[in-house]
């Protein structure tokens, strides 16, 4: 990605903190404010769900300039968001619920992994919130799996603490009844991906997550004896939910490796599987950024017989094809990381 004269010199670091607040806009305006703040720092996208009442930030930035604006961001979150009072669809653990640190040029994933320490260090010191470390982060192989950490959620949290195999990565294990805790790490480029069906089945959604997602189900025989069967996808996180303002059920798919399940197989999955259990597929929908690259992978997918054409034409393609704009526009250029960075360029000079 072109960023300037200087583009083999500069380091660049994307980071996608993810707030349990989607409903009021003073409560997600103060908190980005820390972000826009800090010099250097773009902020490229605010992307709050009342249903999820979740917000996805995306900022990029150098890296210190990023934990700068992350530990703000998060000090803001911890002073104007209560956990005890929160409730929505999407599985958390605290006010600051995940920071990913994400290198896009010029870092290297071991770099990020710092960069997740010296926020998770900062975090629990002075803000007295137990921080766990994830992904490429994380010191035992149990925590890994963001899921993993989650289980049981903010409301789990007291409990899990008294586990001295949940001691947190940094911070003591004390239950902060305010802000709960928060999870950091390092990790590859993940696409929010989510697939509309023409239902407003929560089940029918979970069925098809269920099916295709990597780690699949586990099932127990009549003796009690578990087995887990594998779904269909490889780097796939999938749950269902339930859309109140539209009134759908919705696969809400994590991506955590597009190049090894891009969007538009999920999409041709998911579609698969609705139709063998008597439902549809509407569309789909980004949430945060997207890399350019498996747009134009979709749509040299969806040409046809794989009729050449030009990058903008592949896109449009794609956007087309996978429904992109079913439940809001989809804007390339508001949408994918390499335009947003472009359009931001001078932020990093």
């Amino acid at each position: 990605m072109k960023m300037g004269n200087d583009d083999k010199t500069m380091k660049i670091v994307e980071c996608v903190p993810n707030f349990s607040e989607g409903r009021d806009p003073a409560v997600i305006e103060a908190i980005t404010g820390k972000i826009s703040g800090v010099g250097g720092v773009s902020l490229l996208g605010v992307e709050p769900d009342r249903d999820y009442n979740r917000c996805v930030v995306t900022m990029v930035g150098p890296p210190r300039g990023v934990v700068e604006a992350a530990f703000g961001a998060t000090k803001a979150a911890s002073e104007l968001i209560d956990m005890r009072s929160h409730r929505g669809e999407h599985p958390r653990l605290g006010a600051t619920d995940v920071v990913p640190f994400v290198p896009v040029s010029g870092v290297t994933t071991a770099e990020c992994v710092e960069l997740a320490g010296e926020y998770g260090r900062r975090v629990a010191s002075e803000l007295g919130i137990p921080v766990y470390l994830y992904e490429e982060a994380a010191r035992v192989p149990e925590r890994r799996n963001l899921s993993n950490i989650r289980k049981g959620e903010y409301e789990g949290l007291a409990e899990k603490l008294k586990d001295p195999a949940w001691k947190p990565d940094f911070g003591g294990a004390v239950f902060n009844q305010k802000s709960g805790a928060t999870v950091t790490g390092a990790r590859f480029f993940l696409i929010a991906y989510n697939v509309n069906l023409d239902t407003n089945d929560k089940q029918i959604a979970h069925e098809i997550a269920l099916r295709i997602r990597e780690s699949g189900r586990t099932i127990k025989d009549p003796a009690g004896t578990s087995t887990r069967i594998p779904g269909k996808l490889k780097s796939v996180k999938a749950m269902g939910v339930h859309l109140e303002r539209v009134d759908i059920a919705q696969v809400s798919i994590n991506l955590t490796n597009y190049t090894v399940t891009p969007p538009h197989v999920a999409f041709e999955e998911v579609s698969r599987e609705a139709k063998e259990l008597g439902v549809g597929v509407t569309g789909s929908e980004v949430v945060g950024l997207v890399p350019k690259e498996s747009l134009i992978m979709a749509g040299k997918f969806y040409s046809p017989g794989g009729t050449p054409q030009d990058e903008d034409s592949l896109i449009a393609t794609a956007v087309e094809r996978l429904g992109l704009s079913s439940l809001d526009p989809f804007e390339p250029e508001k949408k994918i990381i390499e335009f947003m960075i472009r359009d931001n360029s001078h932020g990093h000079r």
